[in-house]
């Protein structure tokens, strides 16, 4: 296993869910039934500083702590083969609840319902992929990061195309996704290649496949589900290594918890760095990431 360090803050996207990841839960589905070889070398992030070691808050023993998940944005929550919610953020909380010793629940609810439910206390944690920013933060309690999703080029297999970097991108085509931070970024930093914009990120996988751009420049989720599955065809990788300007792509997202919760929300920040300093983590990481963004 090659563990690779991420201690930069990594990317998210500017919009909340915005890259229709439904249709590749039977995609999805198929990677994670691949055999265990297929994770070897897998990159594994950290979002924990080593150097740092959080105490544990007291809680009730008797607490049933009731998260709140959504069940339509693979690899981090999904119906798994029996229909029961996983996940990487599903199985993270179950993994807290088992080191803080607490029960816990799981409910099911619509994505643009689930802070509202936390605040009507019809359950105690969220844990989806909204992104931490500011405004969140002033209305909830939130765990550190667990999960970042950053920017990455991607490129066709057998055009031995350069590494990206500024020299390699001087005329080359640019393939972004319209609208969003990844072209924004291309817009400010990437000024010799020539853009094409795509109106969603299957239709620019489309064009990398064809050999009509010669890089792919997108969210790395999306792209590490694509070259895993069965629509790339095994045509393309990853070239480079993450993108993780905050600016454009945010904080990552954490276990979301009311304000005046906050022992809850300090008891899963130690739950969570403890999951990663005992392996739990990368064990997760591996099950849901056979193809890691990073």
């Amino acid at each position: 296993m090659v563990l690779n360090i991420v201690t930069l803050v990594a990317c998210f996207s500017r919009k909340i869910k915005p890259f229709g990841y439904a249709g590749m839960v039977p995609v999805l589905i198929f990677a994670l039934t691949a055999s265990a070889a297929q994770a070897q070398g897998v990159n594994i992030p950290n979002f924990w500083d080593p150097r740092t070691l959080l105490e544990r808050p007291e809680l009730p023993a008797t607490r049933t702590i009731r998260f709140l998940v959504d069940d339509d944005f693979p690899p981090l929550h999904f119906p798994g083969l029996d229909g029961s919610p996983t996940g990487l953020s599903v199985e993270l909380a179950r993994a807290a609840c088992e080191r803080l010793g607490l029960t816990c629940t799981v409910q099911v609810r619509r994505f643009d319902t689930l802070l509202n439910a936390l605040n009507e206390k019809q359950g105690d944690v969220v844990a989806a992929a909204i992104p931490i920013t500011p405004d969140l933060r002033r209305g909830y309690a939130v765990t550190g990061p667990y999960f970042k999703i950053p920017a990455r080029f991607a490129v066709r297999r057998d055009k031995n195309q350069p590494a990206p970097d500024a020299k390699a991108l001087q005329g080359k085509n640019l393939g972004v996704v319209g609208g969003t931070a990844h072209e924004a970024y291309a817009k400010a930093f990437m000024g010799g290649a020539s853009l094409k914009p795509y109106p969603e990120l299957a239709a620019a996988q489309t064009a990398l496949k064809a050999g009509e751009i010669d890089y792919l420049f997108a969210d790395a989720l999306g792209l590490a589900l694509w070259i895993g599955g069965e629509e790339s065809a095994g045509c393309c990788d990853f070239s480079g290594g993450p993108y993780l300007e905050s600016r454009f792509f945010g904080e990552g997202i954490g276990f979301i918890t009311r304000t005046e919760d906050e022992a809850l929300r300090r008891a899963l920040d130690f739950a969570l760095q403890q999951l990663w300093r005992e392996g739990k983590y990368a064990e997760l990481y591996l099950r849901f990431f056979p193809t890691s963004p990073y």
